[in-house]
């Protein structure tokens, strides 16, 4: 079963709706070309903020919004959700689970990257990773339902096992989650229990290096160890996990007993970028060339956390404003394509990262500038609050942040059914 272009405009395919994406397909919107966006999902999810959902201090919907409502407006776009498999450049096509193929004559890779265990794929079941809103979903509830079961225990080694949690990796998601489950402990349900004390909880943040987030300046590093301390989160660096099991994990020579362990160690590219026939990094990441295009095939685009870009030395970070500026970039790509001019090749503006670690604190660097603490906490809150997709989503985040500013409270804590833990549904073969 084919999907044959409705016109003879030239066909742009863009498989994945994440930032890199949705951006790309927005700024084609008066282009002479028909697009066609591929996603798995139908939601486009504002991924920064993935630890709320799974710290109970937002709803899925609060951060996720349908990709045909997004594009609704924009009539030179289809939206197809389906599972891309492969990609073959030699005969310009996308081939979809179910056997259906869709043509293209411009290709826009962003499918992201998934979780990488380094091999021991077997840990995933014990620690999830926090890629999609089903990993958030399942961190939430196996967070709630350990203070739930620790409530019915009488056995104090059992109790104590399930109130220590457990992060493994030192980046930006391993801190922010990290602050946020020690901020539900001590302060969110400081009142809801009888039996046990929430505030006797234990979390962990495990790094393997020799300092927590890694790739900020270590003034930063050592000022966001010390405000997740003052939170309550046991900061361990060097610290190599060796094994992760049901019941707990071994950092070196030591058991660690515990029921609710994270991921956050490592990601790799998304296996699609195989099937390109171009050269990967160690990371699985496409060695594109200096305008994003693959070696070989000026018509595809890689973007975003799949591709590898390097300026001055450094490779690019795997950050919404690396995939909105790649978006943008192919899409003025494809434009000068049309009218016979060359492409000109990428050049990332870094606008500076951040990350929260809880109420009031957080790090930033934003050009010269390296913030900690309260500023740099208002700093990351508006530009969380910009980037968010739909009035909707801002005009609720805005609400539900400034409640639990006042009261401590996250509202999001329903736990849900277990079958989370299943993984999330394919998307129907076409």
């Amino acid at each position: 079963m084919k999907h044959a272009a409705p016109t003879t405009r030239p066909r742009v395919v863009i498989l994945g709706g994440g930032f890199g994406g949705l951006y790309a397909a927005k700024a084609l919107a008066r282009a002479p070309v028909d697009v066609t966006l591929i996603d798995r999902r139908n939601h486009h999810l504002f991924q920064p903020l993935l630890y709320q959902v799974a710290t109970a201090g937002l709803s899925a919907v609060d951060i996720g919004e349908p990709i045909r409502k997004v594009l609704r407006r924009q009539r030179n776009v289809t939206v197809l959700m389906a599972h891309a498999d492969r990609v073959d450049t030699a005969g310009r096509r996308v081939l979809l689970a179910g056997g259906a193929d869709v043509a293209y004559d411009f290709l826009i890779v962003a499918t992201g990257a998934v979780d990488s265990y380094f091999g021991r794929d077997e840990w995933r079941r014990h620690a999830p990773g926090l890629k999609t809103l089903e990993d958030a979903l399942t961190i939430r509830r196996r967070l709630l339902s350990a203070f739930e079961r620790a409530e019915a225990l009488d056995d104090a080694d059992d109790r104590r096992a399930c109130m220590t949690f457990v992060v493994i990796g030192g980046g930006p998601t391993g801190a922010e989650l990290a602050g946020a489950m020690a901020e539900v402990a001590r302060h969110t349900l400081a009142r809801d229990f009888r039996r046990i004390d929430p505030g006797d909880a234990r979390i962990l943040l495990l790094e393997g290096s020799d300092r927590i987030l890694g790739s900020y300046p270590p003034e930063l590093s050592d000022k966001a160890r010390q405000q997740l301390e003052r939170l309550g989160v046991e900061v361990r660096t060097g610290a190599l996990v060796t094994n992760v099991d049901a019941t707990g994990l071994e950092v070196g020579g030591e058991r660690i007993d515990s029921r609710a362990i994270v991921w956050a160690a490592g990601v790799a590219a998304s296996p699609l970028g195989a099937t390109l026939g171009a050269p990967l990094d160690r990371a699985g990441r496409v060695l594109v060339e200096p305008d994003l295009s693959v070696p070989g095939h000026p018509e595809v685009f890689v973007i975003g956390d799949l591709a590898a870009v390097y300026q001055d030395g450094a490779a690019a970070p795997g950050t919404a404003p690396v995939a909105i500026q790649g978006g943008w970039h192919a899409a003025a790509s494809i434009r000068r394509a049309l009218t016979g001019r060359p492409a000109l090749p990428f050049i990332y503006r870094d606008r500076g990262s951040m990350a929260t670690l809880g109420r009031k604190a957080a790090v930033a660097v934003i050009g010269g500038l390296r913030l900690s603490g309260f500023v740099a906490w208002l700093s990351w809150l508006f530009v969380h609050i910009f980037f968010l997709i739909g009035f909707r989503n801002r005009f609720v985040v805005i609400f539900e942040w400034a409640w639990s500013y006042l009261t401590y409270q996250r509202s999001a804590r329903l736990i849900l059914h277990e079958a989370a833990d299943e993984g999330p549904p394919r998307a129907p073969p076409l």
